[in-house]
């Protein structure tokens, strides 16, 4: 009789290995985890649900050895990692929840920017884009390729449509602004689409008879301020040396007429940031602004040429990021309502069924599907990223053009069909496996930029190492600390 060869691994098992046994009919339903820390597990499930386990209870429960009767179980089945009894109806939830969760597919294209001029006053060593001098008009988006793209625009099913104008310095082009704006408003009696309007600026152009225009109309503003004086005019010169007096007389001119939640701001993190995450969430407090965008550099444009893209790491920007969020987290705790977005936007894709529409955190990417944006000669690109790469050389991400490309022709083309196919995260490698993939999302034009392949190397990504970090540090937050907690879930 032969002799019988030794198991070398569990898949060489009988299957009888892996049924439920007496007193622990359970079934593990679809989850995914990560190390918290050395001692525990964060689980997640495709809702984006989590928990966080001993890493000894996650042995336990993907062996089917933990005990049906404890709270932890309970905690689970409650949450949907797991099913008892054979039935089907917990995995029925967990797709409904999972189909909540990917509802802005459905809606499709909604967020469209207008590169109205690529002129600019300021000269920001880390623009992401080629800005051109102010007497180089042939850098401005022509009427008719404006026309273009509102018909264009239109022919999104999206039941909301969102219209930005980006620059360069877009009130350098505000004519055009205002023939766009009265198209759309035409255009829209018959649509019917609940449509926004914003515009992008540094605000030193700024007239009364332009904001006079933004309050018929409606018309919202979105604005830069790096931090304090001496570090906004350091990361935003202009001639005169004082593009933070205009930014900040610009803030309150735009609040004095049009309402004090009009204008919005941004910041870039430079290396000059890195030390003073106190000062720069101050300033935005000083300045009447009740949240800040702690976001880092990226590897576009000048910013490129500069240097400065790669200036510093993705740990020294999480330590900034730390600090910061902990100082806000005290101004909370101390009575002043403040929040960081970025954390907000997390927070709402870990603790409410909804989903997002920010295009860096969405499976597939966001890329032409959440935004597309018209160059000012009619280019058409999947990122306002993609546009900011192209000036530099690689058009990778050119979708086509509004003079011979139609919407079908566009949002068909393998440009924009091959980058989705290859960013579902759900089945991209490393990412399939991270317990942090409900909350994430992939980032091609980074990738391709940094790494020249549009999913990218994880672990020597960048975009990973900061998600990651900051994805652990909120749970740390959520299981650890009461009081931040309590703060951190006032945010969503």
């Amino acid at each position: 009789m032969p002799t019988a060869l030794p198991v070398l691994n569990d898949r060489f098992r009988p299957v009888e290995r892996f049924a439920a046994r007496p007193g622990r009919d359970y079934t593990l339903l679809p989850m995914r985890l990560i190390s918290l820390d050395a001692g525990r597990h964060v689980l997640t499930n495709f809702a984006g649900e989590y928990v966080v386990l001993p890493k000894e209870t996650t042995r336990r429960l993907v062996r089917h050895e933990l005990d049906t009767a404890s709270d932890v179980f309970e905690e689970l089945l409650s949450r949907h990692f797991v099913s008892v009894g054979g039935s089907d109806a917990a995995l029925d939830l967990l797709a409904v929840k999972y189909r909540t969760k990917q509802s802005l597919l459905a809606e499709f294209t909604s967020l469209f920017m207008f590169v109205v001029s690529l002129r600019c006053d300021h000269s920001c060593p880390y623009c992401q884009v080629s800005r051109q001098s102010l007497d180089r008009h042939a850098y401005d988006m022509k009427p008719d390729v404006a026309d273009r793209a509102v018909d264009f625009m239109f022919r999104s099913p999206s039941r909301a449509l969102k219209v930005e104008f980006q620059g360069g310095e877009s009130l350098l082009n505000f004519p055009l602004i205002r023939r766009i704006v009265e198209r759309v408003e035409s255009r829209n009696l018959a649509e019917g689409r609940d449509v926004q309007f914003v515009i992008a600026t540094n605000l030193a152009p700024l007239t009364d008879e332009m904001l006079d225009y933004c309050r018929v109309h409606e018309i919202v503003i979105s604005t830069s301020l790096d931090g304090p004086r001496e570090l906004h005019n350091q990361n935003r010169p202009r001639p005169g040396g004082d593009s933070h007096k205009l930014a900040v007389r610009g803030i309150r001119r735009v609040r004095e007429a049009l309402g004090h939640d009009s204008v919005a701001a941004l910041m870039t993190t430079t290396a000059a940031s890195l030390a003073q995450p106190r000062e720069i969430v101050d300033e935005y407090v000083r300045q009447g602004f009740s949240c800040v965008f702690l976001r880092p550099l990226s590897p576009y444009g000048f910013a490129v040429k500069t240097g400065l893209a790669r200036k510093y790491a993705a740990d020294e920007w999480l330590e900034f990021y730390r600090a910061a969020l902990g100082y806000i987290i005290e101004l909370n705790l101390a009575g002043t309502p403040f929040r960081e977005e970025y954390s907000s936007l997390i927070l709402r894709k870990m603790l409410t069924p909804f989903p997002t529409g920010y295009v860096d955190l969405q499976s597939p990417a966001g890329l032409g599907i959440a935004g597309l944006i018209f160059n000012y000669d009619g280019d058409v690109y999947a990122s306002d990223e993609a546009r900011m790469l192209a000036e530099t050389g690689d058009r990778k991400f050119r979708l086509g053009n509004l003079a011979v490309d139609s919407f079908e022709d566009v949002m068909t083309s393998d440009a924009l069909i091959d980058v989705l196919s290859e960013t579902m995260t759900e089945g991209v490698p490393m990412c399939v496996d991270c317990g942090f993939q409900p909350y994430c999302g992939s980032d091609p034009v980074y990738h391709h930029a940094t790494q020249g392949d549009v999913v990218g190397f994880k672990p020597t990504s960048d975009f990973c190492r900061r998600n990651m970090g900051v994805m652990r540090h909120l749970v740390r937050l959520l299981e650890d600390d009461e009081r931040a907690a309590s703060v951190l879930e006032t945010w969503i």
